[in-house]
């Protein structure tokens, strides 16, 4: 590996590549604290240039809508507007602008670039669980935990592959906790 600029964290003296993704912690060699270091590779990779956009050489030819002197060679599926190559966006086999990448990531119209999403699972047993600790809030949670269990069903998982165990505990937590409040009210009709 060539040499590398990623600074030490306590003394921030530059560290050599040869001490980075060992897989093991190693020694700073200035200061001596115990580091370790996992880079991605591509970190380690000179940069490559991206596509070079053509200047406009003849009369009548489009240009792009963001460099008046490059030459369209794509519009918009978007907005239609021309674009160079340096300005086309080729996402899952759509031709985006900027503009038009960065608002559909703003209003949430392009699903493959969704971020962050509500775990539903894990809010339904949450909302079983933590309220044991003070039981008589069981009698409000465990409905809402149960619609939330229903409701992960039906709603996009997390980015990262999950089982739905946690989605099937918090439904059979909150139906036992609506259970023993059913058993608690029917003890105390039988009692009166």
């Amino acid at each position: 590996m060539s040499s590398v600029a990623v600074a030490c964290p306590r003394c921030q003296s530059s560290l050599p590549g040869a001490l980075c993704n060992t897989g093991a912690p190693t020694h700073c060699p200035v200061c001596d604290a115990t580091i370790q270091v996992e880079i991605f590779p591509a970190f380690f990779k000179a940069a490559t240039a991206g596509a070079v956009a053509e200047t406009i050489i003849e009369e009548g030819v489009s240009s792009c809508f963001y460099h008046e002197q490059k030459k369209a060679v794509v519009h918009c599926d978007g907005c239609g507007r021309f674009l160079c190559a340096l300005c086309d966006l080729d996402f899952n086999g759509r031709h985006l602008c900027p503009a038009c990448l960065q608002t559909g990531k703003k209003k949430g119209q392009i699903q493959q670039l969704e971020s962050r999403r509500t775990l539903y699972d894990g809010a339904a047993l949450t909302t079983a669980l933590l309220p044991m600790l003070f039981f008589p809030l069981t009698l409000i949670t465990a409905p809402i935990s149960i619609y939330l269990g229903i409701v992960s069903f039906w709603r996009p998982s997390s980015l990262v592959p999950r089982t739905r165990i946690r989605t099937y505990l918090a439904l059979i937590i909150a139906a036992l906790q609506l259970v023993g409040w059913a058993f608690v009210f029917y003890n105390m009709a039988q009692g009166s």
